[in-house]
This record gives C-alpha cells, structure tokens and sequence, in this order.
C-alpha cells in the first residue's frame, strides 16, 4: 500500500531526536513518513523522558508525526538478560536493536506501512551491517521493506549534529541502556 500521492509510507523507527532530525530530512521528499518512538532500553527513567521531549521537539519543528509506543522495559530487561556484561557493540546490542526494530515492524504491518527504517543507522557509534541485517529480516518477515541505508554517507551524522545544535537539542552521552552507562 502507498499513500495517495505514490510515495511510499514509511515508519521511521527514531532512536533518539538528534539522530532523527537528519535522518527525516533525508527520507521526508521520498515518502509519506511518521516516526516512531519505542526505546525500552533508555534508563534511567529520567533519560528516558529527556530523550524523549527532544524527540517531541523534533517532531513539532518538522510538523511530522510521533507515535509513542509503551516502554516495555521490564520486556527489554528479559530480552537482554545474560548479556549484561556483554562489550558495548556485541550481542546484547544486536538483541536489543532486534527488539525495538520487531516492534516497530510490527506496528508498521498492523498500520499499513509499505516501508521501515531506522535512525540507529545515523550514529557513527552503531554497527550499521548489524542493523540493517537485523531490520531487513524482521521486515521481511511482515512483508515490508527495510530501508538498508547507511544515513552516515553524505554528511548524514554532520547534519545531525547541526540540526540538533540548531534545534537545542539535548544530546546523550552514552547510549541509552544502563549496561552502556558503566563503560
């Protein structure tokens, strides 16, 4: 299903609104876009909303929509459980962005978007092979189609930063899960 105009519909899975702000600007002429919110892993409870109301800011700035998803975090605790002291980039990192990404996809099937992507494939810190993997099977499997791009080409995380720096947006530290706060 496309929307009206032939653009594809597409839910941006948004990790964070530093992030999102390039990544919708890139995917915006292209589609008819929403994003969507579901981030379980951002603890402690105050980041969580920190992250965010940067996140609403952008959403409001862009006049694009935000669906929040419930957080879910006792679900992410469970889904992580045994990975904790895992190195930050390895396997707890892949199962957590299979989490989100599955719900997201999951979403997007129920909504009737065509497309999925994500802004984790923004952030120069993030295994983009493993993320666009991880979305292209879950996608896949829902009849949808991941858009695999690396949003790092092209000045992507450049524009990021400056569209964050001109918005005022609070940028994070660390990424997001208390386990990638120790390190």
């Amino acid at each position: 299903m496309s929307s009206a105009d032939g653009q594809s519909k597409l839910l941006l899975h948004v990790c964070c609104g530093p992030c999102a702000t390039a990544v919708i600007e890139r995917l915006r002429p292209h589609s008819e876009l929403e994003c969507f919110w579901y981030n379980p892993n951002i603890q402690p409870k105050a980041e969580y909303e920190r992250r965010l109301a940067a996140m609403r800011r952008v959403a409001e700035a862009m006049n694009i929509g935000l669906i929040e998803a419930e957080r879910d975090e006792q679900g992410w605790e469970q889904a992580v459980a045994g990975y904790e002291d895992a190195a930050e980039g390895g396997p707890r990192c892949a199962i957590c962005f299979e989490y989100r990404l599955r719900r997201a996809t999951q979403y997007a099937a129920e909504h009737g978007f065509t497309h999925l992507a994500t802004s984790l494939a923004v952030s120069p810190h993030k295994n983009i092979d493993v993320i666009n993997r991880i979305g292209q099977q879950i996608a896949e499997r829902w009849g949808l189609t991941f858009v695999a791009e690396n949003f790092r080409k092209q000045g992507g995380f450049e524009r990021s930063v400056q569209l964050s720096q001109e918005l005022g947006l609070y940028r994070q530290s660390y990424c997001g899960c208390r386990f990638s706060r120790r390190g």
